[in-house]
């Protein structure tokens, strides 16, 4: 897997822009722009928005183009 818990909401949108409509689909869309984004962690992101961590990743890496 190339995305993991421990990175943050930025650095994957940033990596991975294909990425956006799952972290939309399960975060707040305006939290993926906020400054939150650049210190939080997917975990984190999980946490305060009550999506199940290890369906987010599955997700994440699926809409990777590769």
């Amino acid at each position: 897997m190339k995305i993991t818990l421990e990175m943050t909401i930025a650095e994957v949108l940033e990596k991975y822009p294909e990425t956006a409509e799952v972290l939309a689909k399960n975060f707040h869309v305006g939290c993926l722009g906020c400054l939150m984004a650049e210190e939080e962690t997917l975990a984190e992101g999980a946490e305060h928005h009550g999506a199940d961590p290890e369906k987010l990743i599955k997700e994440l890496n699926e809409a990777i183009k590769e």
